[in-house]
């Protein structure tokens, strides 16, 4: 049965690919003030898209976006990345925007590669003063919704050795609108082996775990 289940989301995955814009599908890393490096491994979104594609049959390209949120073209991309070490800051109008961006249907997963936790959340709360981040069970159907990973999310780097967790912030029509991942580091784990020498096994565990993040995206996020 979820073999049939899984078969039938991605009739309407390829059924919605070929009727978006082709912007859509195209991944953009959100470019930040405040000093930290936004950029990082820029290679992470290209490899992502290339293991989705071969997978769950997208079309999402392959090429590297960066945009700032006060681009006028920032509602031409409802997928959203933002990662780094360090500080986070966002002006006045890129929160406006942001928030009106994420209100209209648009998706951020941001992945704290050690050190942006305080600024990002910090951020966050200026975008949506009235939500906070909820921690998501492991038995939210993000974890088995095409790859299965009974346990929650995998951990790619230890860091401080404390438990990774997945949060996120809902629509007050329950839809999850940012994606937060703790003390995972999911994103390093897409970089290149001359990025990162991480095992072979634990790279697969990051992209499957990337892969189930765009598939819940395009099967359970858009308006």
């Amino acid at each position: 049965m979820l073999k049939y289940n899984k078969l039938f989301l991605l009739i309407i995955i390829l059924l919605s690919v070929s009727i978006w814009a082709k912007d859509s599908m195209q991944l953009a890393r959100i470019q930040y003030d405040g000093g930290g490096d936004w950029y990082n491994d820029p290679e992470i979104l290209p490899n992502l898209a290339l293991f989705a594609n071969k997978h769950i049959f997208t079309d999402f390209s392959i090429k590297d976006k960066n945009i700032k949120l006060n681009d006028k073209k920032l509602y031409e991309y409802p997928f959203l990345f933002i990662t780094g070490h360090g500080n986070i800051k966002f002006s006045s109008n890129e929160v406006i925007a942001l928030r009106r961006h994420l209100e209209s249907g648009a998706f951020l997963y941001a992945d704290d590669d050690y050190g942006m936790d305080e600024s990002f959340r910090r951020e966050m709360k200026k975008v949506f003063p009235e939500k906070s981040f909820v921690e998501l069970p492991n038995n939210h159907k993000l974890y088995n919704c095409f790859f299965n990973f009974p346990q929650g999310i995998p951990k790619i780097h230890e860091h401080d050795l404390k438990r990774p967790q997945l949060f996120a912030l809902y629509s007050d029509e329950g839809r999850i609108m940012v994606l937060y991942s703790f003390e995972s580091n999911i994103s390093d784990g897409w970089a290149d082996f001359s990025t990162h020498d991480d095992p072979p096994e634990v790279k697969e565990a990051a992209l499957k775990f990337g892969t189930n993040i765009l598939f819940y995206y395009l099967t359970n996020t858009q308006n």
